[in-house]
């Protein structure tokens, strides 16, 4: 039930039996279909989700009621902590409200723990709490990146970087929360699309 969030966590701790036991008796699995949406911009984060399959996004909508994906959540070997954990994690640990949608794009299985059984981990795990850390420095380090290729890098290199990695995701989410994503627009997007195929085909 927890095979997949047991060996992610094996990556960064590795917790004995007990350890396991008590951060194991934390989680509940948690169900969603495509569709809902499961945490609207205004409310305050109160669970950390844990991708074990399926498909999400975060979104939010600016001033003039314009949709931009912030983050797709998915779990394989090219998901990194961001796309892991589904999450607006700025206001589960300030316990403030949320800038940020989730929206299910395909059918979910999560494995969810409360803000309040995550402090208490913190608190009464050393190992709980280094993964804690640990997974607010990937985090991070994820975003810092994010920004500083927006800010240097072209539209094409995003792109391409994104077709390197997740070029299925192309198939299963919709083509303007892709463009989105990338800070790009759904024309030049399908431009890009139309010249990375001639080059690699």
């Amino acid at each position: 039930m927890y095979t997949k969030y047991k060996k992610f966590i094996d990556q960064h701790v590795s917790m004995n039996v007990i350890e396991w036991a008590l951060f194991r008796s934390k989680l509940s699995i948690e169900t969603y279909k495509k569709g809902e949406i499961i945490h609207y911009a205004g409310d305050v984060a109160t669970r950390l989700l844990f991708l074990n399959h399926g498909l999400a996004r975060a979104y939010t909508i600016d001033e003039n009621g314009k949709d931009h994906t912030w983050s797709i959540f998915f779990n394989d070997e090219n998901a990194n902590t961001i796309n892991l954990f589904v999450v607006d994690y700025d206001s589960l640990i300030n316990q403030k409200e949320s800038y940020m949608n989730i929206e299910i794009l395909e059918d979910c299985e999560m494995s969810s723990m409360s803000y309040k059984d995550m402090n208490f981990l913190y608190e009464r795990s050393k190992k709980g709490e280094r993964f804690g850390r640990l997974m607010c420095e990937a985090g991070y380090s994820h975003l810092h990146n994010i920004f500083l290729t927006r800010q240097t890098k072209s539209a094409k290199y995003r792109f391409e970087s994104f077709m390197n990695k997740t070029p299925y995701l192309l198939d299963l989410v919709p083509q303007y929360h892709i463009a989105t994503l990338l800070g790009i627009t759904p024309q030049y997007l399908s431009r890009l699309k139309q010249e990375f195929a001639s080059e690699y085909m």
